[in-house]
């Protein structure tokens, strides 16, 4: 009866307070910025852009939201993290709105640096926020229940902005969902002050969670897997952005279909997310990482092979429920082995990494599709993923990790 008491406690503690509100936001955070790769196609048709300047697009904004990473994580710890957070969904907002008047290709490329530094803010703050409001031992299941308000977001912008883009174009995609967006940043600047209020109030009568301190020289482990997991992270989005090229190109379907099944492989987002958290917490961080970085490069190559159809829609399923599975665990890592004062900062870095190595490898894969084709690219990706992941583990055995 006690242990039931303690289920129920424990269940109403992730979906009271922060957790669901953090779900919102990230869905708020993540809906205007990923409007680009699906509408990829038809933003190449427009301005008649080459594969490598279409990926200069994607990497004008990752580029930049690497860069926003860095100082809005060093922000967060000095000024608190609720400023930086709704910089991170009203800037992007306002950004997205900037990129649906633009009537230029160069408009657009700076506009998306716009939305970079400015969604920089979101990421860093979240993640020790919502970690900070849970005992350590749920914390992957509550980064996990995070991050599917941005699956959700992944998942329903292709479908709709292939809905809309069909009659409005791509512009009205980013208009349209651009003004409810900065809203809700608005409400929710507000609302997170409230809910801050309140948990203040608890704490002066409750005990906080334990935790217990990073141990001391691990912090060269953390250094290898946040490397790891950058380069695992930046090549994985950096070959997503051209799958909906690769559709249209390859497979010859639509620029809407191509838009549309992209939905498929960010549905992982729904559900992978909270999985992957919980099997760290009941397995432990580094199993669930490596498992899930071993297999990345191998399912890029597999995009050569997999036909046409249910078979490579199922396939983008796995695809994304790979990307899904590894990205919780990777942020309680680093939690985990970060004193609490540095996190946000730390967190920074970590994001900083990732985007920067993907904004620059981005048109870099591009430019080998123009000179040697998906085949070539895909499979020269799969191996160098391979091959990181090989170098990485052989440093974490050397040092018994």
């Amino acid at each position: 009866m006690n242990d039931s008491a303690t289920s129920r406690s424990s269940l109403r503690s992730f979906f009271t307070g922060l957790l669901p509100l953090f779900v919102l936001a990230h869905c708020a955070h993540h809906i205007i910025n990923s409007l680009t790769v699906p509408l990829l196609p038809m933003i190449r048709e427009d301005f008649a852009l080459t594969y490598t300047q279409a990926g200069f697009i994607a990497s004008a904004f990752s580029i930049a939201y690497g860069i926003g990473q860095l100082p809005s994580g060093w922000l967060a710890d000095r000024i608190g993290a609720r400023i930086t957070i709704t910089i991170g969904i009203v800037g992007v907002a306002v950004a997205g709105f900037l990129v649906g008047v633009s009537q230029t290709y160069i408009m657009v490329v700076i506009v998306m640096v716009l939305m970079g530094i400015a969604g920089g803010g979101y990421h860093p703050s979240a993640a020790p926020m919502i970690s900070a409001s849970v005992a350590p031992e749920k914390r992957g299941r509550a980064l996990g229940i995070h991050l599917t308000g941005g699956g959700i977001s992944f998942f329903l912008s292709p479908l709709i902005a292939a809905a809309i883009a069909t009659i409005w174009g791509w512009r009205g995609a980013y208009l349209s969902l651009s003004i409810p967006t900065i809203i809700f940043g608005i409400i929710f600047y507000v609302l997170l002050k409230r809910v801050q209020s309140t948990r203040t109030a608890r704490r002066e009568t409750a005990i906080t969670h334990a935790e217990t301190p990073p141990v001391p020289g691990e912090r060269r482990r953390l250094v290898v897997i946040i490397i790891l997991n950058t380069i695992i992270q930046a090549t994985y989005l950096s070959i997503v952005t051209y799958i909906p090229l690769f559709l249209v190109d390859n497979f010859g379907i639509s620029e809407g279909a191509a838009a549309s099944m992209m939905a498929l492989l960010y549905s992982g987002g729904l559900w992978v997310s909270p999985l992957g958290g919980y099997l760290s917490d009941r397995l432990g961080r580094l199993p669930v990482i490596l498992t899930v970085c071993f297999i990345t490069g191998p399912f890029i190559y597999l995009l050569n092979i997999v036909p046409q159809g249910i078979a490579f829609g199922a396939f983008l399923v796995i695809l994304g429920m790979i990307q899904y599975m590894r990205m919780p665990v990777s942020e309680a890592y680093v939690v985990d082995h970060t004193p609490e004062g540095k996190r946000s900062t730390v967190m920074g870095i970590y994001y900083f990494g990732n985007m920067e190595v993907g904004g620059l490898l981005t048109p870099a894969i591009g430019y080998l599709i123009d000179r040697f084709g998906f085949y070539t690219s895909f499979s020269i990706t799969g191996a160098a993923i391979l091959a990181v992941f090989l170098l990485c583990s052989v440093f974490l055995w050397k040092r018994g990790d």
